[in-house]
Parts: structure tokens; sequence; C-alpha cells
């Protein structure tokens, strides 16, 4: 039996591998632009105006106005889906680096307020409330400013990590849209009354290519590419398969499929047409592109998940996508151990079939309550019997003990020593990783005990 890397099949096209400067270019243009917003208040007499209380007030109250707009406008651009900046960090990685810089702009924005209403008062000498009454209602652009602050506030209310578990991820979509009702209604108050933003050519150019910087993204990676892409490609149902109970598989077909540049582990939000349609669910694909079709799976945990049992052949599907980096591009070994925990398999199972790797070379971890939650049970090991994969079931309750991603009847004993008992060169495979967050957590915990470097460490976890 041949021992060298098969062959990708031809068709189908392939993402492009992740430059490492990519990254670094991102993260580059957000720091560069913070500090260019820091020199444009020291410009604009930021330090000068600090020798008084009023003055100290203001001036930081500036500053942070400022730093908070920028934030902003970085936190829009981190989800606007620009591909290389999607497949440099990952849409697990960037939904937490938007969510801290959408949080420190929020308290930025919420210090803003009361610094420059205190140092105003200061000015004028009159009572705070008074103050802050006559900016709102006399200065051009506030009470617009006001209702923009209000909807951003709600934003980062409803992303804190006690509210999203209390909310529908289609809610919390649709009520996550108003970050750009805010950043909008900012705009006349930072252009007509923020001295900062016209002190100078320089600022008011920076502040406006900024501006229309981000609306372009936006308007073309979130809007544009994905009317594109439907238009051209017209996906629909094809049918509607059980796989068990309260699990469903749907297969989707249309024009030029193959020329979708998707590949296996990857994920695209999904619409179809109907009541709910508005409502995006994001869903990764459960088996290899083949050029002709696509399939979804998905567990019934809520109205998103469970239409897509109602589903009916010929029904439109409007997708955004593809996305995610749990894909061949990050691979750095020819050996892959595999980790799935319950739907976790869905991009898992598509990635085994079409990952190349020797005979012998691949293995497979699989958890699960019981046998009868396996999903795609025979498929797997048909892949075993066919490309030689290593199938582990880890089946039953999940050990009680702290970080451990095992059943409970290895309780005893560590869950790296298991897998170094397992998996002996570990540290030899890229390690690719889907699952609930906890249980992800204690795999990939167990992985870097062992030896396994970061850039070999792949994972998607089912968190919003």
């Amino acid at each position: 039996m041949a021992t060298t890397l098969t062959t990708p099949r031809a068709g189908l096209r392939r993402t492009r591998p992740v430059r490492a400067w990519w990254r670094d270019a991102a993260g580059l243009t957000a720091w560069t632009s913070v500090l260019f917003v820091v020199a444009l208040w020291v410009s604009g007499r930021g330090l000068q105006d600090l020798g008084t209380p009023a003055g100290f007030l203001t001036s930081t109250g500036r500053l942070t106005g400022l730093l908070s707009a920028d934030l902003l406008l970085v936190q829009l651009v981190l989800m606007a889906r620009i591909p290389w900046v999607e497949r440099s960090y990952g849409q697990d990685e960037l939904a937490r680096r938007h969510r801290l810089v959408g949080f420190t702009s929020i308290v930025l924005l919420l210090a803003h307020v009361v610094l420059i209403s205190l140092g105003y008062a200061a000015t004028d000498r009159t009572a705070l409330v008074a103050e802050v009454w006559t900016l709102v209602t006399t200065y051009a652009g506030m009470l617009l400013a006001a209702a923009g602050t209000a909807a951003l506030i709600l934003v980062a209310v409803t992303s804190a990590r006690a509210a999203r578990r209390r909310m529908r991820y289609e809610s919390w979509h649709l009520l996550h849209l108003y970050a750009y009702l805010g950043a909008g209604l900012a705009l006349p108050h930072q252009l007509w009354t923020g001295a900062d933003f016209t002190a100078s050519p320089v600022a008011t150019a920076f502040w406006w290519t900024a501006y229309v910087l981000a609306a372009g993204v936006v308007l073309v990676f979130r809007l544009g590419l994905p009317l594109w892409l439907n238009v051209r490609h017209q996906l629909v149902v094809e049918q509607v398969v059980s796989e068990g109970p309260g699990v469903v598989s749907v297969y989707l077909t249309g024009r030029h499929v193959d020329r979708l540049a998707v590949v296996a582990g990857q994920f695209f939000v999904w619409r179809f047409a109907g009541p709910g349609w508005t409502r995006g669910k994001p869903f990764s694909l459960s088996a290899e592109p083949d050029g002709r079709r696509l399939r979804i799976t998905a567990k019934d945990l809520g109205p998103g998940s469970r239409r897509l049992a109602t589903l009916r052949p010929g029904t439109r599907a409007l997708f955004e996508g593809p996305y995610g980096t749990l894909t061949t591009a990050v691979r750095k070994r020819q050996k892959v151990a595999m980790f799935a925990a319950g739907t976790g398999i869905t991009p898992i199972r598509a990635l085994l079939a079409e990952l190349p790797y020797p005979p012998g070379q691949a293995v497979l971890f699989y958890r699960a309550g019981h046998q009868g939650e396996l999903l795609f049970s025979g498929e797997l090991e048909n892949l075993a019997e066919r490309r030689g994969v290593r199938l582990h079931y880890l089946l039953g309750r999940r050990s009680a003990a702290a970080g451990s991603w095992l059943p409970a009847g290895y309780a005893t004993v560590p869950d790296d020593t298991v897998l170094r008992h397992l998996v002996p060169d570990i540290a030899d495979h890229d390690v690719y990783v889907c699952g609930p967050d906890a249980w992800t957590a204690a795999v990939l915990s167990a992985a870097r005990r062992l030896g396994v470097p970061a850039n070999q460490l792949h994972s998607e976890r089912f968190g919003w």
C-alpha cells in the first residue's frame, strides 16, 4: 500500500496557504491607527490643556472619545469577513478580539461622555445635569450621538457572556447589527462638533479615510460579495436526510458548485427561503465538497437548526462564506490527530475524507454520550477501512475530573497519559479539534502538555 500523500481531487479549488505576514500586517495596521490617533490628540494641544482641572477633564475626554471612535471602526473591520484577515486569525480568535476591542471601545466611550460633561460643566460653572442637557439639546449632532451611544451600549450588554447564554443565536445576531447603527449615528456629531476631527487637514483626511474604508469593507465583504456569490451559484435544497434522533443532513446543489471556493472543514452562514429567512445560522460542511453538491448536518438545538428538518427540495438557500480555518491550509505535519465531540464531528468528518495522509497516519477520537448518538459511524468506519484511519469512540458521560475530555471510565487516569498511550508520537501530528468550548479546551491543554507546538493545534469552537 502506498505511503505517500494522496493527490487532491482534480477540479476542486483549494484555499491558499495562510501567510504569517498577513496576521502581522492586520495587527500592525490596527495598532498604527491607535498610535496615530494619540499623535493627532497631542498635536491638537492635548498635553498643553492638562494644566487646569477643567482642561484636564476636557482634554482626557477628547482623547477617550478619539480612541473610542477608532476602536469602534477597528471592531467593525474585524468582523467584516475580509478573506485574508479571516484566514489569518480564524473566526474564533477574530470573535474574541472583536469582543475585547468592542468592550474597550464602549468603556472609552462612557469615559468620554463623563469626562467631557464634567469638563464642560467645570468650564461653564454649571451643574452637571444642566450641562449634559445643554450638550444634548443644543450641540449639532448630539441627539443622534446619544441615540448611537444607546445602540452601542445595547450591543455591549447583549454581548456579555451571561446575556449570550440566555439568548438564541438568531436574536443575538440581530441585536448585534445595531453596532452599525451606532457607528453611523455618531458620525455627524464627530464631524460637526468634534474639533479634533477638523483641527487640521491631516486629521480630517485621516478620519474621513478611516470611515470610508470601514464602510467600504463592510459593504464589499458583508453585502457585495455574498450577493454576487448567491446570484452566481443559486443554491437550492436537493434533499433532507435524517441521521438520527433530532439530527438531519441537508444536501444542496446549484450552478457551478465546482467553482465555489470551499474546502472541507469550513462553514457557511445559511438562510433558507420561508419564515425566518432573515436570520442566518452557521453550519459546517459535514462532507468533503465534491464539486456537485454540499452537505450540512445539524442537531435540533433551537428554531434555526430545527427548521432544517422541515425544508423541502427546491427551497432556495442563501449563504455567506465560506469561513473557517479548520482546513488543510493550516497543516504543518504529515500525520493528523482529530478530536470531535457531538456535532463537532461534522467538519472533522469532512476533513478526514479530504486531507491527504498515508494509511495509518490519521487517528480520530470521537466523543458521544452513547452509541446511538454517533453520527456517520458507517462513513467513518468505511474511511477507517479504506484509508487506514484509527478510530477511537469515547462513549459515556464525561469524566468529572477537572479539565478532562475523556469519559468517566478513565477518571482514574490523567487524560494526557491516555493520549500518550494511544498516540505516542502525538507531537508529530497536526491536531484538529471541534466541539463544545470546555471540551475543546481540555483536549488542547492535554496536547500542549505532551509537547504539541502551538502552530500544530487547530480548533473550531461551538461558541458565539
